[in-house]
C-alpha cells in the first residue's frame, strides 16, 4: 500500500506540476479598459527613453492616463545587456507595477555606465540598494522566466511592429511614426477622444 500511495504521489507532481507555469504580468498604467491603448518599447539604457519618461510622459500621464482616457503599457525592447538586466530587475517583483522603471530611467546617468557587464551590473545593484524595493538583484538577473519574458517583448517588437529604434509608441496597434513629443503625441490622441 506504501508503494501504491508513494507512486500516486510522485504521479500527481508529474502530471500536475506546483508551479510549473508562472505567468510574468505587464507593466501597465491606467484603465486597462481605455478607448486609447497606448505601448512603449524602451530600452533603458537609451537616453532618448529616459528623454521620454523625463518630458514626455509626465505630461501624458496627467492629461491621459490618470484620467481613464487611455492605458500604457511598458515593454522591454533592451538594446544591450546592461538595459536586458536592467529590465529584468524591473520585471523582478511581478507585480505589474511601473515604480522600479520609473527609478531606473530617473536615475539612469547614475548606473548605465562602465565598461563592462560587471560595472553596469555594479552600479545597478548599488542604486537598487539605495532604495527599499524588496528585491534580491542576484535573483532577478538569473531569472531564466524573466528573461525569456524580456526578450520575447523585443521579438514582438521587431516582428510585429517593425521596430527598429527605442522608444517607439504603438497606439491602438499603429506604430506612431511623428517625432515623439507630448505635442505631436496631443495632436494625434485628441483625434481619438
Amino acid at each position: 500500500m506504501k508503494k501504491i500511495l508513494i507512486k500516486l504521489f510522485f504521479l500527481f507532481f508529474i502530471c500536475f506540476p506546483v508551479n510549473s507555469e508562472i505567468k510574468i504580468l505587464p507593466i501597465i498604467e491606467g484603465n486597462i479598459d481605455a478607448k486609447i491603448k497606448l505601448i512603449i518599447f524602451e530600452s533603458l539604457t537609451c537616453g532618448h527613453c529616459a528623454d521620454f519618461h523625463k518630458y514626455v510622459y509626465p505630461k501624458l500621464k496627467e492629461n491621459y492616463i490618470d484620467t481613464g482616457l487611455a492605458s500604457i503599457e511598458f515593454k522591454s525592447f533592451p538594446l544591450d545587456i546592461a538595459a536586458l538586466n536592467a529590465s529584468k530587475v524591473a520585471h523582478c517583483k511581478n507585480d505589474g507595477k511601473s515604480e522600479i522603471l520609473h527609478f531606473l530611467f530617473d536615475n539612469q546617468s547614475k548606473w548605465a555606465k562602465g565598461n563592462s557587464v560587471e560595472e553596469f551590473n555594479d552600479n545597478l545593484k548599488k542604486i537598487l540598494n539605495s532604495q527599499n524595493f524588496g528585491i534580491d538583484f542576484n535573483k532577478c538577473i538569473d531569472n531564466k522566466k524573466i528573461e525569456d519574458y524580456v526578450l520575447e517583448n523585443r521579438i514582438e517588437g521587431v516582428k510585429k511592429f517593425k521596430i527598429n529604434a527605442t522608444p517607439t509608441i504603438i497606439i491602438n496597434g499603429e506604430k506612431f511614426n511623428k517625432p515623439l513629443t507630448f505635442k505631436n503625441l496631443k495632436k494625434f490622441l485628441e483625434k481619438m477622444i
